[in-house]
C-alpha cells in the first residue's frame, strides 16, 4: 500500500479551503484509493487523524483512528482527565461541525504537518458533526473529550486553519520539551502555568 508524503506548514494547500466532494466522486476509484492511502499514511506516521490537504489533496476528507496502543503510555488518571478512549478507523467527508460547549477544554496538541512541536489549544469539549462516510452515506456524530478535540483539529485543516492559529503562544514548545517538562502535568497545572490570569477563556464562537 502506498504511503503518501505529508506536507509541512508553508505549503499553500494547508492554507486553502478544501473542495466539496460529491457523492458520485466519493465512489470513484481515485477517492477510494486516496482513502486507503491515507489510512496507511496515518498509521505509519503514526497519528490519530489526517486531513486530505496534509497529503496535498484539497478535498474535504479526513480519516480518524485512535488505537489502544497509542494510549499505552498514559496512566488511567490521565486517560480519564483527558477523556480519551479508543476510536475505530473512520472517514468523514464534507463535515459540518457545531460546537456544543465553550472553548475551555485546554491541552497540548501536535500536528503531522508541524513535526516536532506542541502547544496548548483551547477546544470545545463537546461537538456535533454531520458528514458523509467512505461510501457517501450520511453520518451524525456527537463527540466529547479527546474525540471532540481530534474532530476540531482535523476539520480545521479543511478550512486552511492550523492549531498554531488557535494555540496559547506561550505554551509552544518542542516535542522534547513537552516530554521533559509538561507531559505528566495535570490540566489544572498547565492552565496555572500558561494562563494564570484566565485571559484565554472564550465563549462559543
Amino acid at each position: 500500500m502506498t504511503r503518501l508524503k505529508i506536507v509541512s506548514v508553508g505549503e499553500p494547500v494547508l492554507r486553502a479551503t478544501s473542495q466539496h466532494v460529491s457523492k458520485e466522486q466519493i465512489l470513484t476509484p481515485s477517492i477510494q484509493s486516496l482513502i486507503e492511502h491515507m489510512r496507511e499514511t496515518v498509521r505509519d506516521a503514526p497519528g490519530v487523524g489526517l486531513a486530505a490537504p496534509q497529503v496535498a489533496e484539497s478535498f474535504q476528507l479526513v480519516v480518524i483512528e485512535d488505537k489502544v496502543e497509542y494510549q499505552a503510555n498514559l496512566t488511567e488518571a490521565e486517560l480519564i482527565e483527558r477523556e480519551r478512549r479508543p476510536i475505530p478507523f473512520h472517514v468523514l467527508i464534507n463535515p459540518e461541525m457545531q460546537l456544543l460547549s465553550p472553548l475551555d477544554a485546554n491541552f497540548f496538541e501536535g500536528c503531522l504537518s508541524l513535526p516536532g512541536f506542541m502547544a496548548i489549544v483551547p477546544r470545545a469539549r463537546r461537538v456535533s458533526v454531520k458528514a458523509l462516510d467512505h461510501l457517501g452515506e450520511p453520518v451524525h456524530i456527537e463527540a466529547e473529550g479527546w474525540y471532540a478535540r481530534i474532530l476540531q483539529h482535523e476539520i480545521d485543516h479543511l478550512k486552511g486553519t492550523l492549531y498554531i492559529d488557535r494555540m496559547w503562544s506561550r505554551s509552544f514548545c518542542t516535542l522534547d520539551g513537552y516530554s521533559r517538562h509538561w507531559k505528566s502535568k495535570s490540566i489544572k497545572e498547565l492552565v496555572r502555568e500558561f494562563d494564570p490570569a484566565g485571559q484565554h477563556i472564550r465563549p462559543i464562537s
